[in-house]
C-alpha cells in the first residue's frame, strides 16, 4: 500500500480509537461507540491530513508539488472541520430542540398535528479548535514516525545490500 495513503490512514484511526478514553474522562464511562462517531477529541480529519503532509513534507521536501498538494487539501479540511461542519452540528442542536418544543405544544393542543422524526439530527459533528489542534498534533508526530520508520528500513536494506 501506498506509504502516505497508509500514514493518513493510521493517523485517522489512532485518532479515532483516542476518542473512547477521551470520552471517559469526560464523563466517567466507558463508551467504545465513540471510536465509530465523528467529531470530538481528536480530530481524525486533522490527524488524517496532518500525518499525510507531514510524511509528504519530509519525504518530497517542502519545494514539491506533492507538498503543495497535501498542505492545501488539509488547510481545507482543518477549515471545515473547525467551521462548516461544527456549524452544522449547532444548527442540528437548534432543529432537534425545536423538534421536541413542537412536540410539547402538540401534546397541549389536540387538534395540532406534528410527526415526530425518528432519528434526532447528529450534533456533534464538527470540532472545537482544540480538537483539531490535538488531532493535527498527532497527525504529525505519526507522519514522522512514518517517515523515519521507513528510512531506518531503506537504511539498514542498503547496508545489507553493500556488505557492512
Amino acid at each position: 500500500m501506498n506509504r502516505g495513503i497508509a500514514t493518513a490512514l493510521v493517523s485517522m484511526g489512532a485518532a479515532q480509537l483516542l476518542k473512547v478514553p477521551f470520552g471517559y474522562t469526560k464523563n466517567k464511562e466507558w463508551d467504545f461507540t465513540k471510536a465509530l462517531e465523528p467529531g470530538g477529541m481528536p480530530s481524525s480529519h486533522s490527524a488524517g491530513v496532518v500525518g499525510l503532509t507531514t510524511y509528504t513534507a519530509m519525504k518530497k521536501g517542502f519545494a514539491s508539488i506533492e507538498f503543495a498538494i497535501s498542505a492545501i487539501y488539509g488547510l481545507v479540511v482543518l477549515y471545515d472541520a473547525m467551521g462548516v461542519r461544527r456549524h452544522a452540528g449547532e444548527m442540528a442542536i437548534e432543529v432537534n430542540e425545536l423538534d421536541r418544543k413542537v412536540e410539547e405544544l402538540a401534546d397541549q393542543h389536540p387538534g395540532v398535528y406534528h410527526e415526530k422524526r425518528e432519528e434526532a439530527l447528529k450534533e456533534k459533528i464538527g470540532h472545537m479548535p482544540v480538537e483539531v489542534l490535538a488531532g493535527s498534533a498527532l497527525g504529525a508526530a505519526i507522519g514522522a514516525a512514518s517517515y523515519y520508520s521507513e528510512w531506518r528500513r531503506a537504511k539498514s536494506k542498503l547496508r545489507f545490500l553493500l556488505g557492512r
